[in-house]
């Protein structure tokens, strides 16, 4: 859908509603204009109040919205008064949970109410669902404390503590735990989502993963369909399809006790192509030799990140569950497979720490909050093709940039997450090996140009021959849909035929298709990748 067909569609939504105000003699965008601080129990903010300019942005600063109105609902029913509210006034309404969206989809001026979700970030056993109840604004650095230091279990979701449940589950949210556990959504009971029914009304439904449930295609478009397609999402329940015990202790797995946490690096110094096209493919090879489920190397998860030269050097943070059988064994094993004919890396860290600790583990955690970024993801199913390690390399030698924060972020993935059928789930990526993003952190907006442009031109290099993007084939599987990229619907980046839901969704975008149809049949909730309605 264009953005201006979004557009046209949201006003449509919400033309009943006008009408319903125009006859009470009220002008609905003199409402919106009306200085305003609380309605209703919840805090409203507008251009008056002093935090209003801050909040127009997310975590990316490369993006600043225009909103008229930033709202902070607690309950479910106060996002459905709120969203009648914007309907009313004829603003295009957008939620935000955590901020972190890589493009300009919340943090847009086309987008003039944000329904931000920071005040529902509850974490609590819930007895009637017998199972987590988690509020779309808990970020994970605190869903992994309260459920871990009050039952002792955990979900596998994702690394960045500031991130928040709302966007990352809807996007099917992964982890350094998802070769031993899965992806988030693998443990995704029902999700809760406040929407707008044909006939311009609100309502609230809850979706589960029971298949008889009225609901249930919600929860399934909730299992990585992403944010903006179906409505506002206000509560998950987490509970692992495999629990038979209806105690907290039991309906989740169990975190590591201890992990194994490992740091080295190479000087690029002594990296030279033919050494940086061993380390590459050693890294895709052992990824190729262990994605199965269930051994103790599907305990192991790493991020190898190659580094702009201007860097210094190539990093790889590397955690292991410490009960697995041998772990140090597993953690050595991987160490010296990767390094094989590769010059010595040195060991700048190696030690056990509490599982606890480890969630806040620098080795992973995201983007500072303070600086801008762009990124462009892709599924590998084999280790790296030469073309894409060759063009690699000359990007992470172009000497027209000189950012040590522009680099190949690769992560591990397979085991667990690929022990689950393509279509159970809406993420249907279920055989790969690696999720990687060539990805530039900077800081001053003189130097977007020149970040988008190395990001862009290096990944296209890396799949020159299959149209610029990573190809449905049996070395690539697509692009990530929560590492949003709009590039994938622009010819000037994308030649291959395929649209950003081919690559997102794969088969399973006929049934999200529907799924839209169903919940936001007017397409109140748009964004410049929203799923089609049509």
């Amino acid at each position: 859908m264009s953005h201006t067909a979004s557009r046209r569609s949201m006003l449509s939504a919400s033309g009943a509603l006008l009408g319903a105000i125009a006859l009470s003699g009220v002008p609905a965008r003199a409402q919106a204009a009306e200085p305003q601080t609380r309605t209703r129990g919840y805090q409203v903010i507008t251009s008056v109040s002093e935090q209003f300019d801050d909040l127009q942005q997310g975590t990316n600063l490369r993006w600043k919205g225009e909103a008229e109105r930033i709202a902070f609902p607690r309950t479910a029913a106060e996002v459905a008064e709120e969203l009648r509210a914007v309907l009313r006034l004829g603003l295009r309404p957008s939620a935000r949970s955590g901020g972190h969206c890589y493009e300009g989809f919340v943090a847009n001026p086309a987008v003039k109410s944000i329904i931000d979700l920071s005040a529902m970030d509850q974490v609590r056993w819930d007895p009637e669902m017998n199972a987590f109840e988690v509020g779309a604004g808990a970020q994970l650095g605190l869903v992994y404390q309260l459920l871990y230091k009050q039952w002792g279990v955990y979900v596998p979701a994702g690394n960045c503590p500031t991130v928040a449940a709302g966007g990352h589950i809807a996007g099917g949210g992964y982890g350094s735990m998802n070769r031993r556990d899965g992806l988030v959504v693998d443990h995704l009971l029902a999700v809760e989502a406040v929407h707008v029914r044909k006939d311009g009304s609100v309502a609230i439904s809850r979706g589960t993963r029971d298949p008889k449930d009225r609901h249930h295609e919600l929860w399934w478009a909730y299992t990585g369909g992403g944010g903006g397609n179906f409505g506002i999402a206000t509560r998950y329940w987490l509970r692992s399809p495999s629990a038979t015990e209806n105690r907290p202790e039991k309906a989740l797995p169990s975190p590591p006790r201890h992990v194994w946490l490992s740091t080295v690096s190479w000087s690029w110094a002594d990296i030279d192509e033919a050494a940086f096209t061993r380390l590459l493919n050693n890294h895709g090879q052992w990824h190729e030799r262990n994605a199965a489920p269930g051994t103790p190397e599907a305990n192991l998860f790493a991020q190898l990140k190659t580094w702009h030269r201007s860097n210094g050097f190539i990093t790889m943070d590397t955690i292991v569950d410490a009960a697995t059988p041998d772990a140090e064994g597993v953690l050595d094993r991987y160490l010296t497979a990767v390094s094989e004919g590769v010059p010595a890396a040195k060991v700048t860290q190696r030690r056990i720490v509490p599982w606890m600790q480890a969630t806040q583990w620098t080795g992973f955690t995201g983007p500072d909050s303070t600086r801008r970024f762009k990124g462009k993801s892709a599924y590998l199913r084999r280790t790296f093709t030469p073309e894409a390690i060759a063009a690699a390399y000359r990007g992470l030698n172009d000497p027209r940039i000189a950012n040590p924060g522009a680099l190949l972020m690769i992560a591990s993935y397979g085991g667990a997450v690929n022990s689950v059928a393509p279509d159970a789930t809406a993420v249907p990526q279920r055989d790969s090996i690696i999720k990687f993003q060539v990805v530039s952190i900077w800081d001053n907006p003189e130097d977007d140009k020149a970040n988008v442009t190395w990001t862009r031109n290096t990944y296209q290099g890396m799949f020159a021959s299959t149209g610029g993007v990573p190809p449905l084939n049996s070395t690539a599987d697509g692009a990530f849909v929560n590492y949003a990229d709009t590039d994938l619907d622009d010819s000037a980046w994308n030649t291959s035929g395929l649209t950003s839901f081919d690559l997102y969704y794969k088969g399973n975008l006929p049934r999200l298709k529907r799924a839209r149809a169903a919940y936001d049949p007017k397409g109140v909730f748009s964004h410049a990748q929203s799923i089609p309605l049509a």
